[in-house]
C-alpha cells in the first residue's frame, strides 16, 4: 500500500512538471525575417516593450519596414520574447 502511494505521488509530481513545461511558450531562437537563421543576441531591436533578435544585420532593417507582419507570425507560433529593458 505504501509503495503504491509513493509511486502515485512521484508520478503526479513528474507528470505535473511535464504539463508545466509543455505550457511554457518557446523562447525566440530563430530570426523572424529569415526563419532558417539562428538569432545573434548582438543584433536586435526593442519593439513595443519586447526585444526581438535577428540572425544578421539587415534583418533588423527589414523587420522595421513592417514589424507587425513578423510579430503576428511569431505570436501565432507562440514565441516568447525577452522584455526590453526600461528606458532610462
Amino acid at each position: 500500500m505504501l509503495k503504491s502511494v509513493i509511486l502515485t505521488l512521484v508520478l503526479t509530481v513528474f507528470l505535473g512538471g511535464l504539463v508545466m513545461a509543455a505550457a511554457e511558450p518557446p523562447v525566440q531562437t530563430v530570426c523572424p525575417v529569415l526563419p532558417a537563421g539562428k538569432i545573434n543576441k548582438e543584433i536586435y531591436v526593442d519593439y513595443q516593450g519586447e526585444r526581438i533578435y535577428f540572425c544578421c544585420k539587415g534583418c533588423d532593417v527589414e523587420f522595421m519596414k513592417d514589424p507587425e507582419k513578423y510579430m503576428k507570425k511569431m505570436r501565432e507560433q507562440g514565441v516568447k520574447f525577452e522584455k526590453a529593458p526600461a528606458a532610462k
